[in-house]
């Protein structure tokens, strides 16, 4: 049975989050990505297959190691999705901003 994941799922895990900020800079083996984590490697191939599934990261072979990183067009499609409600808070940050600032000087 092949599930679909969603993104959004897979990002509310502060476990994967943490494995996405490892492998942004790099790409690293499962071993020394389960290194980083104080769980049973079992638990980090997990969360390495749900990452894989929604398409965040990639798996490369070289040899007999498999490495994972980023894949930046579905992270730009993540942050691409987010930008407008980002934005709609920035916005409404600054309005009220600018009512404290003018409801200090009265």
């Amino acid at each position: 049975m092949n599930l679909r994941r969603d993104v959004f799922q897979a990002i509310a895990d502060p476990t994967r989050r943490a494995i996405l900020l490892l492998v942004a800079s790099q790409s690293l083996t499962a071993g020394v990505i389960a290194s980083n984590f104080d769980t049973a490697r079992p638990t980090v191939s997990k969360h390495l297959q749900i990452l894989t599934e929604c398409e965040l990261l990639k798996q490369e072979q070289n040899g007999r190691e498999i490495f994972y990183h980023i894949n930046a067009k579905k992270m730009k499609e993540v942050a691409d999705f987010i930008e407008p409600f980002r934005k709609m808070w920035d916005d409404r940050f600054n309005v009220l901003e600018t009512i404290m600032k003018n409801y200090k000087k009265e």
